[in-house]
């Protein structure tokens, strides 16, 4: 695993946006590593913005604030409008496909991945998934944490009363990684 990563995730509020941030956080303590979860919200949380910071390290971390991210998790159009251009060059952008033209993707100076968080998570049964497609494939780009101890991980940040949700939740993720496999 990598010695030090860190991500911005950005979306509509009721995207799971936080879900995501909270997951990785608590995956990488699993992993033994050090972390910080920052989280932002906008002027309303369901169908306002929302965005959190996650920093992952084996090193202590000095801040939790991120000015010029490792990483960004876009799933829609104004988070990737926002935080694109802070993102370091040659860093690594996973773009929701489903919701963002991957003509807007600074191709030149990051690596950007589009996934069809949307329609794959729509052919698992619930569009709501999305966010779990998404931090699979974030994790399968950048080896932050083993997605193995993330899918462990859905058990611990996933409420007792959608305990049912877990497996489909799992499939999400490996739908995810599956997606920017090979």
């Amino acid at each position: 695993m990598n010695g030090y990563q860190d991500v911005i995730v950005a979306g509509f509020g009721g995207q799971g946006v936080m879900l995501i941030g909270t997951l990785l956080a608590y995956a990488a303590m699993e992993d033994g590593q050090n972390v910080t979860y920052l989280p932002v919200y906008g002027p309303e949380m369901r169908g306002g913005t929302a965005n959190c910071t996650v920093v992952v390290s084996r090193e202590d971390i000095g801040s939790p604030i991120i000015r010029l991210p490792n990483s960004l998790i876009a799933m829609n159009r104004p988070s990737l409008d926002k935080f694109q251009p802070r993102v370091k060059d040659g860093g690594t952008v996973v773009i929701n496909s489903s919701l963002v033209d991957m003509d807007l993707a600074d191709n030149a100076r990051l690596r950007t991945v589009g996934v069809p968080a949307n329609e794959i998570a729509d052919s698992l049964g619930n569009t709501k998934m999305a966010n779990m497609v998404a931090i699979g494939a974030y994790v399968q780009l950048t080896d932050v944490v083993p997605l193995e101890v993330i899918k462990a991980s859905l058990r611990k940040v996933i409420s007792p009363n959608y305990a049912k949700m877990i497996p489909a939740n799992e499939k999400a993720v490996q739908a995810g990684a599956d997606a920017v496999s090979g």
